[in-house]
C-alpha cells in the first residue's frame, strides 16, 4: 500500500478515497478494449483504488496551479485514437483514466504506473505513487512530445 504526504493524503480523504479502496473498473476498462486498447495490470490496479473519484482542488501549487481531476474514464469517451496514437508514438500503453482541469485535457496511465497528460501534445506528471502528488500539489508535467507545437 502507499503512503502520501499528509496534505496529498488528505485531498484524496477529503475526495473519498481510503487506503484499501476497491471499485470494480471492467465496465470503464472493457469499453476502451472496444476502441482498441490494450488492458494492462497497472490500470486495473489504478482505477480499482482511484476509479471514480473527483478531486476538487485550486489555488496556487509548486509550479502550476492546482486544478481538479476526476478519474473517470467515461469522461475520455471517444477519444481512444488519441490515446492509441500517443501509445504508438511512445511506444507504451497509454490508457484513459480520466480528466484534469474539467476536462480541458485528458489522463492516461501506462503499463510502468506512470501518468500522462494527453492532448494534441504529451506530458508527464511521473509514476505513481509520485505523480498523483504531483497531480494534488500543482506540479508541473513534463512535456515529451510538444505535438509539433
Amino acid at each position: 500500500m502507499e503512503t502520501y504526504p499528509n496534505q496529498v493524503d488528505q485531498v484524496l480523504r477529503d475526495s473519498g478515497w481510503v487506503p484499501g479502496r476497491q471499485v470494480d473498473p471492467e465496465g470503464w476498462i472493457s469499453a476502451f478494449e472496444a476502441e482498441g486498447l490494450r488492458r494492462h495490470a497497472a490500470v486495473s490496479a489504478f482505477l480499482s483504488e482511484f476509479g471514480g473519484l473527483g478531486v476538487n482542488i485550486s489555488g496556487s501549487g509548486v509550479s502550476r496551479s492546482r486544478e481538479p481531476f476526476e478519474l473517470d474514464p467515461s469522461l475520455c469517451e471517444g477519444e481512444g485514437d488519441r490515446f492509441l496514437e500517443w501509445s504508438e508514438d511512445v511506444k507504451k500503453s497509454i490508457f484513459p483514466i480520466g480528466v484534469l482541469d474539467d476536462g480541458r485535457f485528458f489522463l492516461g496511465i501506462d503499463e510502468n504506473s506512470e501518468i500522462y497528460l494527453v492532448e494534441t501534445w504529451l506530458a508527464s506528471f511521473g509514476s505513481m505513487p509520485e505523480a498523483m502528488s504531483n497531480l494534488i500539489m500543482g506540479v508541473k508535467a513534463t512535456i515529451i512530445d510538444d505535438g509539433g507545437n
